[in-house]
């Protein structure tokens, strides 16, 4: 995997020490990760890095859920070394550590040609919504249905409960994210049917996870979460199939890019009966 030639970029693992210069990359692809985005990033999984001249100039991370499958992300190149092939070495590197999961992840426009040609099909479309809002309305909650603070009791349900929604095991992701995010859990007839973290993210605050089992339930659960930070820069990634894109419009957090949900291999098969409004963020999916 290494070569002593000058100029020629080289993979090797990534480690807490290539996180600046990680950072630095991402930065001039002016995506909004801060520092301590990426140290969270790694500590969930695991990347590559490419380096020239003693340089990182290219990225790509992983996250392994369950046996099944994985999602791939932070793939970038530097602007300097773009057209070399080195997106296609970072992507078969994640390949080869990954194994025989089915690979999840989601593209930027740029990303798409390469990803296609690797086998990748698209799946859905994700909308990032961010903006501030100052006026929400109050939560529609029906008969037997409130919001309440995640307990600590709670998170065991509340994994199980997200690995329904997505059909992955993410487990590992939800307790690490419930360390540091404040959670709500919503409750119909007494029994956990949704939940949302709220956590400092990029330029400013994510709302994500959100897991509920219908729009409405979705709405009262990110509706809490804005109307108790009014003003505050938020951010949302819905899926399309979501409904929720011209709803946050209307509150003030209006679509400021999409991006495509792309498969290698077998799409997971999530509960009907309960659904993601809202994702950790693009690169965990």
């Amino acid at each position: 995997m290494t070569t002593g030639a000058v100029g020629v970029s080289t993979l090797r693992a990534m480690t807490a020490q290539d996180l600046p210069s990680a950072h630095k990359l991402s930065s001039e692809q002016q995506w909004p990760h801060r520092k301590a985005d990426w140290v969270r990033l790694l500590e969930l999984g695991q990347g590559v890095v490419a380096e020239c001249d003693g340089h990182v100039v290219g990225t790509t991370m992983w996250w392994t859920y369950g046996a099944d499958h994985a999602v791939v992300g932070m793939v970038i190149v530097a602007n300097s070394q773009q057209g070399k092939g080195l997106g296609r070495r970072l992507m078969q590197a994640a390949f080869d550590a990954i194994g025989d999961r089915s690979i999840l992840l989601n593209a930027t426009d740029a990303g798409l040609p390469l990803y296609r040609s690797m086998g990748f099909e698209t799946i859905g479309t994700i909308f990032q919504h961010q903006g501030a809002a100052f006026a929400v309305p109050i939560a529609e909650l029906i008969p037997d249905e409130r919001i309440a603070p995640m307990k600590a009791g709670e998170i065991e349900t509340i994994a199980a409960l997200d690995r329904r929604a997505i059909g992955m095991d993410r487990r590992d992701v939800v307790l690490y994210l419930c360390d540091y995010a404040q959670g709500v859990v919503l409750n119909r007839s007494g029994e956990q049917a949704g939940y949302a973290l709220f956590r400092r993210f990029g330029r400013g605050l994510s709302i994500g996870p959100v897991v509920a089992p219908d729009r409405g339930g979705a709405r009262a659960l990110i509706t809490h979460w804005l109307g108790s930070n009014p003003g505050m820069f938020c951010r949302l990634d819905v899926p399309e199939e979501s409904g929720l894109s011209a709803w946050l419009d209307g509150l003030g957090l209006p679509c400021v890019g999409r991006v495509t949900r792309m498969c290698r291999g077998t799409p997971p098969s999530a509960d009907k009966d309960v659904q993601v409004y809202s994702l950790a963020n693009q690169a965990l999916g």
